[in-house]
């Protein structure tokens, strides 16, 4: 925990969406660092080791948000990694997000109150 808050990493390359999360996770009291490509993820998890982490699975570059995620198993990452997906439901068919590390997916547009459940669960 950094400075008596969780702190969420939030990849995504919708600035719109990017800003708008960032801004409710505040509010609901988690501290947020946000990145909009996968290589600024990839900095901001090395700068800040950060409690939980939210990707979006299809950023501009192909297979970014897999790559990121890949990366980040290799680093050793111990905080729970969730994707954002606009395929949903249809991910497991396309790939099997266990096998890259992922506990889990989030359909967008997200369900805000079902991200904070599942923050509060994860995290405590």
């Amino acid at each position: 925990m950094k400075d008596a808050k969780y702190l969420i990493l939030y990849v995504d390359d919708d600035p719109d969406l990017l800003e708008a999360t960032r801004l409710r996770l505040e509010k609901a009291g988690y501290a947020v660092a946000t990145a909009s490509s996968a290589e600024e993820g990839l900095k901001a998890y090395k700068a800040k080791t950060p409690d939980f982490i939210l990707v979006d699975l299809m950023m501009e570059e192909v297979d970014a948000g897999t790559n990121l995620v890949k990366e980040l198993r290799l680093l050793g990452n111990q905080a729970p990694v969730y994707v954002l997906s606009s395929v949903g439901d249809q991910l497991n068919q396309i790939t099997n997000y266990a096998e890259l590390g992922l506990q889990g997916v989030f359909q967008k547009p997200v369900n805000f109150d079902s991200l904070v459940r599942t923050l509060k669960s994860k995290l405590g």
